[in-house]
């Protein structure tokens, strides 16, 4: 394969936290690394100028907002930008109204690509109302990736553009997880002295927020012995405090709070005896911190919600085990087979590394996509081929 000019379209960049920067970063990295230049066009999520900089090979600029309406930014930096790209390809990665503005504006002759990570779900005014300029802007897209075939079958707006859909699960650098440095496996193993008169150690990772469903591995706690660590931030903090106090189980939730580093949290999948994730709702389209925990040889209890990736992720009964959503009864029955039933945590954590290792690697990841990439060049040379036959 040639080496190929990309350039991804993000909201945000890391340092700024979440889900799809993240996900930017380590897809543009990996590309990186297997000898393609690529760049990241995104806004600043700071106050203050423009910045251009460097992300290892990885070219960064991070574009001012001039004005927002709506919670939608923009640019007139990043548009004109954008219509003098000199790249091979432009991957968007939505939802992402700010971006998809500005491919309609700048009209840049480059192939389009996008990867959709969800649907609008709790927006859904903001959502309708932008939905015919969104579909403007898919016209000029050639390819659209989705991170699981559950959710592309699922997804009302996916279904317009099927002859056109390819699933790359998301990667992650599995490394640090497969192979943790002894720094952490000696945190764990103080984690694990620091809860053991208490029984197993569960965890839970992610935002405080309603989709995550975390009042129901509280519910679910007052069923099983040990203790449920909370790792994570959000507005829902206070009503989950209320909650583990209000069902007797205080003394046994340890609200950890959000830690420094994203490899800090290695140490806590190597102490506990489960992930536990019971996101109720379609936000959750895949659920990255599962693919981290599999790494690390830690079953998975999940739920199943329709038409998400999450329990395609990790399958029932192959890397862990599947619950209805907002069902912590449930919940805690999967908890206790992890606990009583002979072999069966072994046999899903052996699983679990394998899965991890076969589909969710960040490089496998990155070769797909270019993969991708060069079949969307291809297809556009041979209809330019196609069409000077014809005029001549």
């Amino acid at each position: 394969m040639k080496a190929l000019r990309v350039c991804h379209l993000g909201k945000h960049y890391p340092p700024a936290a979440g889900g799809i920067e993240t996900h930017v970063r380590v897809l543009s990295r990996a590309q990186s690394d297997l000898g393609h230049t690529v760049e990241v066009l995104c806004l600043n999520h700071e106050r203050g100028p423009t910045v251009h900089e460097r992300d290892g090979d990885v070219a960064v600029t991070r574009f001012a907002p001039a004005a927002s309406f709506a919670k939608i930014a923009f640019s007139p930096a990043l548009v004109a930008a954008l219509a003098h790209i000199e790249a091979d390809v432009v991957h968007v990665h939505a939802p992402n109204p700010t971006m998809l503005l500005a491919l309609l504006q700048a009209r840049p002759r480059t192939a389009v690509v996008a990867t959709y990570h969800s649907d609008v779900v709790r927006q859904k005014l903001r959502g309708a109302l932008f939905r015919p300029l969104e579909r403007l802007a898919y016209r000029r897209v050639q390819a659209i990736v989705s991170d699981s075939p559950n959710y592309a079958a699922g997804s009302t707006f996916l279904r317009a553009y099927a002859d056109r859909i390819h699933v790359v699960p998301i990667g992650i650098d599995l490394q640090p997880y497969l192979d943790p440095s002894p720094a952490h496996l000696a945190e764990a193993a103080q984690i694990r002295e620091r809860f053991a008169q208490r029984g197993p150690v569960w965890l839970a990772v992610g935002r405080l927020v309603y989709y995550k469903g975390f009042v129901h591995a509280i519910r679910a706690l007052t069923r099983v012995p040990g203790t449920l660590l909370l790792v994570g931030r959000g507005p829902d903090e206070p009503e989950l405090c209320a909650e583990a106090l209000k069902v007797g189980v205080a003394d046994r939730v340890e609200f950890i709070g959000a830690l420094p580093h994203y490899l800090d949290i290695t140490p806590y999948y190597y102490a506990a005896d489960a992930l536990w994730f019971p996101s109720n709702a379609r936000s959750e389209s895949f659920g990255l911190v599962q693919v981290e925990a599999m790494a690390c040889g830690l079953p998975v209890i999940n739920t199943h919600i329709p038409h998400s990736g999450v329990s395609w992720v990790s399958p029932h009964e192959q890397t862990g085990l599947t619950v209805p959503m907002n069902d912590p009864l449930a919940l805690a029955d999967a908890a206790a087979r992890l606990l009583h039933e002979p072999g069966l945590r072994a046999r899903l954590a052996e699983a679990a590394r394998r899965r991890a290792v076969d589909r969710f690697d960040h490089s496998l990841m990155a070769e797909r996509s270019l993969e991708i990439y060069q079949a969307v060049l291809s297809r556009a040379a041979a209809t330019r081929k196609s069409i000077h036959a014809h005029v001549n």
